[in-house]
């Protein structure tokens, strides 16, 4: 329970750097960093699917924010680095590290099913009554059309929108680097 905390402080601290830094590069970086402990929080609460959305999403959503920041706000590095900043950079990634060492600390050794350390785990309730419930005789399109079907259809809108919108953002800038060849 303590990483919980860890990481929500964690949240809580990149957020409000967020919030209140004037430079828009490093706002949009520990908006970043947010997500991140999120999906990380997603996986110690034994939600995979959801962490890997997560991940999808911010990543595609960094992209697309730290592109708009660059082309609005050139930013340069100079020689003379904020003290604060380098430290609070080093801290983050030095947390990410830690919490990223202590998930996959506690993962099964590798073969061995989760769902055969976890007693009441819902896997072994699909395993056991999905035939029955169901009537598919493949289980795995059973779990995610019959008992998964809601979190099926948001995962896929989810990524399907942010393909998309990634896909829009990348494919004007390279129409208007053509058109600017050619013409």
């Amino acid at each position: 329970m303590v990483i919980f905390y860890v990481l929500l402080v964690f949240m809580l601290i990149a957020a409000i750097i967020a919030v209140e830094t004037d430079d828009l590069l490093s706002s949009v970086i520990c908006v970043g960093a947010v997500g991140v402990g999120g999906s990380i929080m997603f996986l110690f609460l034994r939600a995979p699917d959801i962490a890997i959305t997560q991940i999808v999403v911010e990543v595609l959503g960094l992209i697309i924010l730290i592109r708009a920041t660059i082309a609005r706000d050139l930013t340069f590095i100079s020689g003379d680095r904020e003290f604060f900043g380098l430290v609070v950079s080093i801290v983050i990634m030095l947390v990410i590290f830690l919490a990223g060492v202590r998930v996959l600390g506690n993962l099964p050794p590798f073969g061995t099913p989760v769902f055969s350390q976890v007693p009441d785990a819902a896997s072994r309730t699909y395993i056991a009554e999905g035939l029955q419930k169901t009537g598919a005789a493949n289980i795995v399109a059973a779990i995610i059309l019959d008992y998964r079907g809601y979190d099926t259809l948001g995962e896929a809108t989810v990524l399907f929108t942010s393909i998309i919108g990634a896909t829009v953002m990348l494919r004007s800038k390279c129409r208007k680097s053509l058109e600017d060849r050619n013409g």
